[in-house]
């Protein structure tokens, strides 16, 4: 807080947080610490980049005013964070009665027999998103070093369980053997069969072929021996 005849200043610097590409605003409470109006006058080396409301005003007597500045968005982080921007208190004893209107340019001059008081603000950036908070689990009195060992502690069963589980199909391994050997002679037992009907099959074509063969054989025998006994018997009778 800074202080000073007429005002009181809370806080004493302007804290934003920064993040690119948002606006971000913080605000300042201007205490009359006496029982005059005082006139104040808001000012800042980078008008462009900020927004003051108000940023002029009066505050009566033993009374409090807002006063909440807004910074526009950047498109750049500055280098380390750091803010050379400044801002400018200026504050006077305006007379009783006085309203926002009657405030004017020459109220701030400095001349003979008038107190102008001044007070200079810093910017200071804050990071938006602080680190996280440790963990509510973690007890009080409890070493990097436990937290460790308990977490091998941890991992070493939950390797014991899976190892146990890849292990259970092992047990049952007997079992599953006899019916995949159960199995296999099944199949082969199959193939020997298809086999064997295949052989039967060839021996029952062969057997055919020549039956019809030897049919054809007899059939052109007997014909000739017909004919032949013909083509006799018409010699005979010429």
């Amino acid at each position: 807080m800074s202080t000073g005849d007429l005002l009181n200043i809370h806080p004493a610097e302007l804290k934003f947080p920064f993040e690119l590409k948002k606006q971000s605003s913080c605000s300042m409470q201007l205490t009359n610490k006496t029982d005059q109006y005082v006139a104040f006058k808001v000012k800042t080396t980078n008008p462009k980049k900020y927004c003051v409301r108000p940023n002029t005003g009066i505050v009566l007597p033993g009374s409090t005013c807002n006063v909440t500045v807004t910074m526009q968005a950047q498109r750049e982080v500055p280098p380390d964070m750091q803010c050379k921007d400044k801002f400018l208190l200026q504050s006077v004893v305006a007379p009783n009665g006085a309203t926002n209107k009657d405030i004017t340019a020459e109220m701030f001059n400095k001349e003979e027999g008038k107190t102008v008081e001044e007070f200079k603000l810093r910017v200071i950036y804050i990071p938006a998103n602080p680190p996280s908070p440790v963990p509510e689990g973690s007890e009080e009195g409890s070493s990097p070093r436990a937290s460790v060992l308990e977490n091998g502690n941890q991992n070493a069963s939950m390797f014991d369980a899976v190892t146990r589980s890849a292990e259970e199909p092992k047990e049952k391994s007997p079992e599953a053997w006899s019916v995949i050997s159960k199995l296999t002679e099944e199949k082969n037992s199959a193939i020997q069969q298809n086999q064997k009907l295949s052989q039967e099959l060839d021996l029952m074509r062969k057997e055919i072929s020549k039956s019809r063969t030897g049919g054809f054989s007899l059939l052109f025998v007997v014909l000739v021996g017909l004919l032949g006994i013909l083509a006799g018997y018409f010699v005979k009778k010429t």
